[in-house]
C-alpha cells in the first residue's frame, strides 16, 4: 500500500513536471513569435525607413507663418482676409502622423480651399525646365505671375515636409521621392495646386520652355504636359503663347517648329486653344543677358572702325 501510495505521488509529480515543461515552451515559443513579427512589422514601417529626399524643413511653421504674413500684408494687401493660421494648421493636418506614401488630395482639399484666390486675367505664366529663369522674368515683370506667385506657391516654394506616423508625427531626416512613392506629401501637393493655377487661368497664358534640353521642350510626363495643360479652360482662355528659351551659348535643341513642340501644338489645338510659339522671346532674352553681358549671344552689334 505505501508503494502504491508512493508510485501515485510520483505519477503526480511527472505529471506536474511534463504540464510545466510544456507551458514554458508555449511561452518561449509564444515569445518568439512575437519578436520575429514584432520585427518583421518595424523592417516595413514607415517611420523606421530612410528615404532618398531631403526631411522636413526646419522651424517649419515659423516660415510658413513668415511667408503667409508676408505675402498678405507686404506684396498682396487685397487678400488680407485670408487667416495664416489656419492656413497653417490645415497644412500640418494634412500630413502630420501620417504615412508619407499614403497622402490623397482629400488631406490637402481644405487647405487649397483656404488659400486660394483669384488670378488676373492674362497673367498666368507656365513653365518648364525653366524655373530659376520664368521666376526671375516675374520678378523683374510684375505682368505675370507663376504658381510659385501665388499665395500656395510662395509659401511652399523649395520647402520640404512629410510625416511620420511614430511621434513627434514629422520626419525631420528625409521624406520620399517620387521615385520612391507617388502619393507622397509633396508631389500630391504640388499637384493639386498647379492643377487648380490653370482653372484659375483666364485670358492670354504664357508658357516658357526649354529648347535646350536635347529629348525635347515639351515632355508629357511633366506637370504641365500632364496636369496644367489638360486643366486650361477654353471658355475662359483665349490663346496660348509659347516662349521657346535655349540657354545662352545653346544648344538649341529645338525651334518652334520641332517635334515635340509639334504634338503640344496638337494637344492645344485638339483643344480648341489658339497658339503662337515664338523663339527666343526678346524681352526674356534681355533678361538673360542681364546676368551675363558679355556673352556672344547678347552682343547685338559689333562695332567697326
Amino acid at each position: 500500500m505505501p508503494f502504491q501510495q508512493g508510485s501515485a505521488r510520483t505519477r503526480q509529480r511527472t505529471v506536474l513536471l511534463v504540464g510545466i515543461v510544456v507551458l514554458l515552451a508555449a511561452l518561449v515559443l509564444a515569445v518568439v513569435l512575437a519578436s520575429v513579427l514584432t520585427h518583421g512589422k518595424q523592417e516595413v514601417s514607415p517611420q523606421m525607413l530612410k528615404w532618398k529626399d531631403r526631411g522636413t524643413t526646419k522651424n517649419l511653421q515659423e516660415l510658413i507663418l513668415g511667408r503667409c504674413y508676408n505675402y498678405l500684408l507686404a506684396r498682396y494687401p487685397e487678400l488680407g482676409d485670408k487667416d495664416c493660421l489656419k492656413i497653417w494648421e490645415s497644412l500640418k493636418h494634412a500630413f502630420i502622423y501620417k504615412n508619407p506614401c499614403n497622402i490623397t488630395s482629400e488631406d490637402y482639399q481644405p487647405l487649397m480651399e483656404l488659400a486660394s484666390h483669384p488670378i488676373p486675367c492674362n497673367k498666368s505664366l507656365f513653365w518648364s525646365k525653366t524655373s530659376d529663369l520664368a521666376h526671375r522674368y516675374t520678378k523683374s515683370n510684375q505682368n505675370f505671375l507663376t504658381l510659385e506667385d501665388t499665395l500656395l506657391g510662395y509659401m511652399a516654394d523649395r520647402v520640404s515636409w512629410c510625416g511620420d506616423p511614430s511621434a513627434p508625427g514629422i520626419n525631420y531626416e528625409s521624406c520620399p521621392k517620387r521615385s520612391e512613392c507617388e502619393s507622397n506629401p509633396s508631389s500630391v501637393f504640388w499637384k493639386m495646386a498647379s492643377k487648380m493655377f490653370a482653372e484659375a487661368a483666364c485670358g492670354v497664358v504664357q508658357v516658357m520652355l526649354n529648347g535646350s534640353v536635347e529629348a525635347g521642350a515639351f515632355k508629357s510626363s511633366s506637370i504641365f504636359g500632364s496636369i496644367e495643360i489638360f486643366n486650361l479652360n477654353p471658355d475662359k482662355v483665349s490663346a496660348v503663347h509659347i516662349w521657346l528659351m535655349p540657354n545662352l551659348g545653346g544648344p538649341q535643341s529645338e525651334s518652334c517648329s520641332g517635334h515635340s513642340i509639334k504634338r503640344l501644338k496638337s494637344i492645344l489645338e485638339e483643344r480648341n486653344f489658339k497658339i503662337t510659339c515664338e523663339d527666343n522671346y526678346r524681352p526674356v532674352q534681355l533678361l538673360q543677358c542681364v546676368h551675363d553681358p558679355d556673352h556672344t549671344d547678347c552682343r547685338l552689334c559689333t562695332n567697326t572702325t
